[in-house]
């Protein structure tokens, strides 16, 4: 039996060069990857190895990469080590987040221009002191796209965590939300810095799936669990949104470029 060739091969995400587009999607959940495979026209599954599953095919003619990342910090660089070796070069977080203030409501999004560094990945990267900040042109694009499409949402500051559930987290959230942050979540943190040091764009929108005043947050995030496993409900109609302004954003910036 032939030895495989793993020249060239990603150790994680298993691709290889010529099966990632320049345009990248990065969501957490590998079944999120799915649901946004869905507004794609064709393509197919790539890999799928651990958290990452990899997806390639088109929207409006513009290749497009869908790689999920898992939660947190850790296994969001490694999915961009990789697939920055394989040669991407914009990527758009497109994730859930919590709310940090009243005026922001569940099915809101949030187009992060920075985010306080609050995990702890980046520092294995850059001191404490590095800004982690959206590509402009990506930031403004998907502002522009959001506002093609209708859709509502805020800009500004986000945050970035490691621990859903510390005590330490919630004590976060209570300290940050005082300077207009608007939205916590577990991996924004880790594109914007990354994509900065590697010299790629990226950004990132959130859709915001618990709210700041909820008293039972585990039972929402529960719901959107359960409804994203089926494929239905409200929170996966939402979810459609924040994936639709990161695809119209790469459709605009291609239009840019041209």
């Amino acid at each position: 039996m032939p030895a495989k060739n793993f020249d060239n091969l990603q150790p994680h995400i298993l691709c290889k060069k010529g099966g990632i587009a320049k345009n990248v999607i990065l969501p957490g959940d590998p079944g999120r990857v799915l649901r946004i495979a869905k507004l794609l026209d064709g393509g197919k599954e790539i890999s799928f190895n651990r958290e990452f599953r990899v997806f390639t095919g088109k929207y409006k003619n513009i290749p497009i990469t869908i790689c999920s990342t898992g939660i947190g910090g850790p296994s969001t660089a490694i999915a961009i080590e990789e697939l920055v070796a394989l040669g991407a070069e914009n990527f758009i977080r497109v994730g859930s987040c919590g709310a940090n203030q009243t005026k922001i409501k569940i099915g809101d999004l949030i187009i992060s221009d920075s985010v306080v560094r609050e995990d702890h990945t980046c520092l294995d990267y850059v001191p404490l002191q590095y800004p982690a900040i959206a590509d402009p042109d990506i930031f403004q694009t998907m502002k522009k796209a959001s506002e093609i499409l209708k859709f509502k949402y805020y800009s500004g500051t986000t945050v970035t965590v490691d621990a859903l559930y510390s005590k330490k987290t919630k004590e976060t959230k209570e300290f940050w939300k005082n300077f207009n942050t608007l939205a916590q979540d577990m991996e924004a943190g880790t594109v914007l810095t990354l994509a900065r040091i590697k010299g790629v764009k990226a950004g990132v929108v959130l859709l915001v799936v618990d709210q700041e005043a909820e008293k039972n947050i585990r039972q929402k995030i529960a719901k959107y669990s359960v409804e994203a496993q089926s494929g239905k409900g409200d929170l996966v109609k939402m979810e459609n949104r924040a994936s639709l302004v990161a695809l119209e954003t790469f459709v605009l910036m291609s239009k840019n470029k041209k």
